[in-house]
């Protein structure tokens, strides 16, 4: 965790240095792909930190998207001519949610004095800084935690356009960012957009604790005890939807071997 910036580490001209890539790639993975624009305010305010006209910016996340495969395979395409670096940090970052998240957190603390730069935890309510009933790497070690489930909730949501991908519900504060494979279960994963689904706030419940599931076809699947249902409300919110699929994200798609392991590990395998 680094506790200083070197003083050539964010340039106002000439190449971008690792650490303003880093940084705009972590901003590219949290917006959806139509606001990678100069108007931006979360653009206008990235720039502002790391030396850069948010017009620079915007072209940066853009040429990012001209490397991404979920993009590429939608018909759209980002700006053309991203650097060897560029795809340099596209490589490194992409599979190491982790390292990702750990290094830009750590630069932006630094940067904002620990404001809150980009601010919602998991669940959708607004970062707290500092923490002043902690101290020391307690209170570091809760920062962070709150900031990764910040970043996971974000790249979901931006992902998923700000609608369950059951139910189409554009509510933000009854939405969540779900795990497929547990929190607790796959530390390297945790912060894996991948591993995440944008659910309203039933659904996200029901699917935790094993009362519905996906195939790999991502269609939903419901437990016996949800089909046997005989509550009117629950029939509405669930039984209208089994066997269909869900709405798939613009990127960060569900990876297969996640949803293999809810099916065979969570799905009506928790007490309820």
């Amino acid at each position: 965790m680094a506790n200083s910036i070197p003083n050539n580490a964010f340039p106002d001209k000439g190449n971008w240095t690792s650490y303003q890539l880093k940084l705009a790639f972590y901003l590219y993975c949290q917006l959806p792909f139509g606001k990678l624009t100069h108007s931006n305010k979360e653009i206008i305010r990235l720039a502002e930190l790391i030396h850069r006209t948010p017009s620079s910016v915007a072209m940066k996340l853009c040429n990012f998207a001209s490397l991404d495969p979920a993009i590429r395979n939608s018909g759209r395409k980002g700006l053309e001519g991203a650097s060897r670096a560029d795809r340099e940090t596209w490589e490194l970052f992409h599979d190491n949610w982790v390292l990702l998240a750990k290094e830009c957190e750590s630069l932006l603390t630094l940067l904002t004095q620990g404001k809150p730069f980009l601010g919602k935890d998991s669940k959708g309510k607004e970062v707290k800084f500092l923490l002043n009933d902690f101290k020391g790497k307690t209170r570091k070690a809760l920062v962070y935690q709150r900031l990764n489930q910040s970043f996971f909730r974000r790249a979901v949501l931006a992902s998923y356009g700000g609608a369950c991908c059951i139910s189409g519900l554009t509510e933000t504060n009854l939405l969540v960012a779900s795990h497929i494979v547990p929190w607790s279960k796959d530390e390297e994963n945790r912060l894996n957009p991948s591993n995440g689904l944008l659910l309203s706030a039933i659904h996200d419940k029901a699917f935790d604790q094993g009362l519905m599931t996906l195939s790999s076809g991502f269609e939903i699947i419901l437990s016996k005890k949800l089909r046997d249902t005989t509550n009117e409300l629950l029939k509405r919110v669930f039984l209208d939807f089994e066997g269909k699929v869900i709405r798939k994200p613009e990127r960060f798609i569900p990876r297969t071997d996640f949803l293999d392991y809810h099916r065979n590990h969570v799905f009506e395998k928790l007490p309820t």
